[in-house]
């Protein structure tokens, strides 16, 4: 799994890079053939596209909706932030059932390019009419939260078990072992 992950990431920076631009399910699943036929496993369309699938209906972790529900309930406006496609994190979102607590949902595919690349956060900006060191990416990924405060945005890490912070990149103002621990913190900011 992390190393189809890291594949998939790996790609979407080439396709960035390169100025070019498709969709990042079918990214993951070149990543998952590629990965695949390292480990001399070959795998039909049919066969990746079913496990594409599957990611729509991952659950969230344990914590998720009451940290979400009280960071909606301090007043904080909730943004979705991914790579994923529209209909992808639309899907994911709902099966999860955490939509609701979105007040809005931005893909990359409206405007071109995947994160990390500092564009696509002040893009993020300027389609919620805030400044950078408005915004805050809240992530479990290290690549994520370095490339939003490289882009001038305030981040909050995701200690989660396998996930690591970029050491070169500058620190995040909150680390925490899950999303509630971060929503407490930020709930006191707002008091």
């Amino acid at each position: 799994m992390s190393l189809w992950f890291s594949t998939l990431l790996h790609y979407s920076l080439v396709t960035t890079a390169s100025r070019q631009f498709t969709d990042f399910g079918s990214i993951g699943s070149a990543a998952l053939k590629m990965v695949a036929a390292n480990h001399n496993i070959q795998l039909s369309d049919e066969q990746t596209k079913e496990a594409m699938l599957a990611f729509n209906s991952l659950p969230p972790h344990p914590e998720v909706k009451e940290a979400l529900i009280l960071l909606k309930q301090t007043g904080y406006k909730m943004v979705a932030l991914t790579n994923s496609s529209k209909k992808g994190m639309e899907t994911q979102l709902k099966n999860a059932e955490i939509d609701i607590y979105f007040d809005k949902q931005l893909s990359v595919q409206s405007f071109g390019k995947y994160k990390p690349d500092s564009d696509v956060y002040h893009w993020a900006s300027k389609e919620l009419g805030v400044k950078n060191n408005e915004s805050m990416m809240i992530a479990a990924h290290g690549w994520d939260v370095a490339g939003a405060i490289w882009a001038g945005w305030r981040a909050a890490f995701i200690n989660r078990p396998g996930q690591q912070l970029y050491p070169l990149a500058p620190e995040t103002e909150i680390n925490e072992i899950n999303l509630l621990k971060i929503a407490k913190k930020l709930a006191a900011l707002k008091v």
